[in-house]
């Protein structure tokens, strides 16, 4: 620390600063002497410097400034930051305003390091605002051009991805929503969109190998786009979502509707952002799931690596998972989640109960014009399905054969309906046979305890246990009804399991026998193999059961096939408030449209409207941060369009996590004339508003709106030891 002595005079002070070593003193007064001689412009007082010992001379109040200066000017030395004439205007405006922050713990914060440069605040409030950007999950940046709003905000990006605090940038300004006209551009959507980004792609290659750029950028990793564009994960309006009620179109689904999340739970839907036609991809599973989408819808996956580490899933889009392969070797590359737990459907009232519906459904004669009857093998069946239908005797009547009788009591007329046949009729499965029978809805959207007797009834009936050596065991069903085979597949998918399909065509297939003659077949057999999740019991019926149970159902598991193109749709993008952020589709896939675990940017976000605000910050995931920057004084939008940032922060100040940041002229880090020229704008706007200036007019900031797109470079504090401008910055 320096060493200080005092004379005492009425109305001067003189100060002698000691500075303990050689080389710091070289360093303190600059090439050429050029920080002592910016020292001398910033003060009235003397200063002089013999050897390694400083002498000012001046009023009390201005020689204590000094000498604290100096203090600073030393620890910045020790701690090898480049300090430039620049630096010493900044550390005197520090010193002179009201604050407790030290300029050296100011101008000492790195915040990132790349080739040999260190990107750091240079001013109080960019060392707030880079502070905020830490403790809150959503900052809005605001102030105006040449703050470092976005460029400070980038380098902390780029510091989260590097040190695994998420696993994605998202780089976003508007552009369309600017009044400009894509359309009338020339090039391709590329070649337009472009120069709208250009600024932040330039900033991106001050802070990281200009080679590796490319790569991460292709791989998902950076994504740099339009806000117009960042929104369109998407799917076709008519694809079906899953909802406590059943599937409803994407397309009629509003805010405040409910979905199913993956965790088999009602999830509310947030946001619902129609996105206009778009390129879709039909996205296949290998168990034969599939649904459409867009080629940046996100899906959540898993590899083999990803696994054997613990690493948790990532979230790729599709056309993330398609360029980088689907296979690996001789195996699929992507593991896709299915339900934690089975889907939550409200309770329905049946007319009977679900384990025997699945019993009658497998072996049952349903057709109405003679009493219900019933075959199996199994005398432990002929009981439970007994003790299910009461009022109901199941007699013996030869072989296998077994008919329902109604238990009639002294006086009952002898035309009342049998039970069965009556509730038959009411369910629509009277007269059903084995190519026609079908699951009612009242069955399928029920409870996962109703679900799972009916799963267990068809499966004691018309399933079994397929023990395979080495092995988990895997359930077979088998039926001639389509409709039935695609309720099995619902029954199973909404328990959290999966089912492999496949038809054995009747034609060609070798006869069976009856009685010593041939009987051919009239219909297909869909043979479904099927595996639950642990927990789940697919059977009831001991023999069964005691097989399956030898070797467990194992793990179901499903994996991506295919992602091919299927022309284009009409698309809507929703968000749900799952905290996994994910929804059930077509077929029980999972899917969704919330970014987690991201770093993302919006830049220039005066020109969003408060509806694209609202759309920008609602799709604000688990595990990532928003910074939202802009300058309200400098809006684009066409005239009578409210701007989306002037009026955020009277809508989000009550919220804790939400934070914003205001910069003015005096955090300016381009040339010093740029802060100038701010405050004689902001004295000009004020002057008009209080009508100086001949009434309102456009208060736009003086920026135009011509057919060229605007190329601000993003504000630059870059390194401190580089100056007041960035090297990529342009001029307005």
């Amino acid at each position: 620390m320096a060493e200080t002595t005092h004379t005492h005079p009425r109305r001067d002070a003189q100060v002698k600063v000691v500075v303990p070593d050689e080389h710091t003193m070289i360093n303190l007064l600059g090439s050429g002497d050029e920080l002592l001689r910016a020292l001398e412009r910033a003060f009235e007082s003397d200063i002089h410097v013999r050897g390694n010992e400083f002498t000012i001379s001046g009023s009390p109040e201005e020689t204590a400034v000094v000498v604290r200066l100096i203090e600073e000017l030393i620890e910045l030395a020790k701690s090898g930051t480049h300090v430039t004439p620049d630096t010493i205007e900044r550390m005197v405006h520090m010193l002179r305003s009201p604050g407790t922050e030290r300029p050296a713990d100011v101008l000492t914060t790195n915040i990132l390091s790349n080739r040999g440069k260190t990107i750091r605040p240079k001013t109080v409030n960019q060392k707030r605002y880079v502070d905020t950007i830490d403790r809150h999950t959503v900052v809005f940046g605001i102030g105006p051009a040449g703050t470092g709003k976005t460029y400070l905000a980038m380098a902390k990006a780029v510091k989260a991805l590097q040190d695994k605090e998420v696993n994605r940038i998202i780089l976003t300004r508007p552009a369309v929503e600017a009044g400009e006209r894509l359309g009338f551009l020339p090039g391709t959507l590329y070649d337009k969109i472009d120069p709208y980004l250009r600024p932040l792609y330039d900033a991106l290659h001050d802070m990281l190998d200009p080679d590796s750029i490319p790569k991460l950028m292709a791989a998902g990793t950076i994504e740099v786009a339009p806000l117009a564009y960042m929104r369109g994960r998407a799917q076709p309006v008519d694809t079906p979502v899953l909802t406590p009620d059943g599937y409803r179109p994407i397309g009629e689904l509003e805010v405040g509707d409910l979905v199913v999340g993956s965790d088999g739970r009602p999830t509310p839907v947030l946001g619902v952002y129609p996105q206009g036609e778009k390129a879709i991809y039909r996205f296949s599973a290998q168990d034969g799931s599939s649904t459409l989408c867009s080629e940046d819808h996100l899906w959540t996956v898993r590899t083999r690596d990803d696994a054997r580490r613990g690493r948790p899933p990532r979230v790729l889009t599709a056309k993330e998972i398609a360029q980088s392969g689907l296979r690996s070797s001789h195996y699929r590359k992507y593991e896709l989640p299915l339900l934690s737990r089975p889907v939550e459907f409200p309770e329905r009232e049946v007319p009977m109960d679900p384990y025997a519906l699945g019993l009658l459904l497998g072996d049952g004669c349903l057709t109405g014009k003679t009493t219900p009857s019933f075959a199996t093998r199994d005398p432990e069946l002929v009981e439970a399905l007994g003790a299910a239908l009461p009022g109901i005797r199941v007699r013996h009547k030869s072989g296998v054969d077994y008919v329902l009788n109604r238990e009639s009591a002294p006086g009952d007329v002898i035309t009342i309906a049998n039970p069965v046949t009556a509730v038959m009729r009411e369910l629509g499965l009277c007269g059903a046979d084995s190519g026609t029978k079908f699951v009612p809805d009242d069955y399928l959207y029920n409870t996962a305890e109703v679900r799972l007797s009916l799963l267990q009834g068809l499966l004691d009936s018309d399933g079994g246990p397929v023990v395979q050596k080495g092995r988990t065991c895997r359930v077979q069903y088998t039926t001639a009804s389509p409709r039935l085979a695609d309720a099995v597949r619902f029954l199973v998918r909404s328990l959290g399991g999966v089912v492999y399909s496949r038809v054995r065509p009747a034609q060609g297939r070798t006869p069976g026998l009856a009685r010593g003659r041939e009987v051919f077949h009239r219909q297909d057999a869909h043979i479904l193999d099927l595996r639950l999740p642990e927990g789940v019991a697919p059977f009831r019926l001991a023999r069964k059961r005691e097989r399956y149970d030898t070797t467990g159902g194992g793990r179901p598991m499903r994996f991506v096939d295919a992602i091919e193109p299927a022309g284009t749709a009409e698309c809507v993008c929703i968000q749900v408030a799952a905290e996994d952020s994910l929804y059930v589709t077509d077929d029980f896939l999972l899917t969704h449209n919330t970014l987690n675990d991201s770093f993302i940017i919006l830049d220039e976000a005066q020109n969003t409207s408060p509806e694209q605000m609202k759309m920008f910050l609602t799709r604000l995931g688990f595990g990532s941060k928003i910074v939202v920057t802009g300058d309200v004084t400098q809006v684009d939008l066409p005239s009578g369009q409210a701007s989306g940032l002037r009026t955020i922060e009277t809508i989000l100040r009550d919220i804790d996590d939400i934070a914003f940041c205001k910069l003015s002229s005096e955090d300016v880090v381009r040339h010093k004339l740029v802060g100038q020229i701010v405050d004689a704008y902001g004295r000009y706007d004020a002057d008009r508003q209080n009508g100086a200036g001949g009434g309102q007019g456009d208060r736009r900031g003086g920026r135009g709106r011509g057919l060229s797109p605007r190329r601000e470079a993003p504000d630059t504090p870059g390194e401190t030891g580089t100056g007041s401008a960035h090297p990529r910055q342009r001029a307005d």
